[in-house]
């Protein structure tokens, strides 16, 4: 399955949702969306892998940049809706400690809302 990433702006949150596989070939497509991003020091940031059915540790590079460049300018870089499968890679690489990590997208708004 090819990688789908869709960007949204929502009031004053920007979601980025991923589905697919982020692997070695696809997670420069989302690195590229991810710096640009950060590079607009957009905040607070989103990224919703409930579609995400397999990512290797390129795809956790990618995140871990995108999370670093939010941090440049202390911006908000969250995650949401990850899938057991991907879960097992953030476990193994206590990512859970790294990452402010929301168990859906509404949860993450919710929290992005308070």
């Amino acid at each position: 399955m090819n990688l789908e990433i869709q960007t949204v702006k929502l009031d004053r949150i920007t979601l980025v949702e991923v589905a697919g596989e982020v692997d070695l070939y696809s997670s420069p497509q989302l690195r590229n969306i991810l710096v640009d991003l950060a590079e607009k020091k957009t905040t607070p940031l989103l990224v919703d892998l409930q579609a995400v059915r397999y990512m290797d540790s390129s795809g956790v590079a990618t995140l871990i940049e995108g999370l670093k460049q939010s941090q440049r300018f202390n911006g908000r870089f969250l995650l949401s809706g990850i899938s057991d499968e991907v879960k097992q890679v953030f476990e193994l690489t206590r990512l859970f400690k790294v990452f402010e990590i929301y168990d859906s997208k509404a949860a993450a708004m919710e929290n992005l809302s308070a």
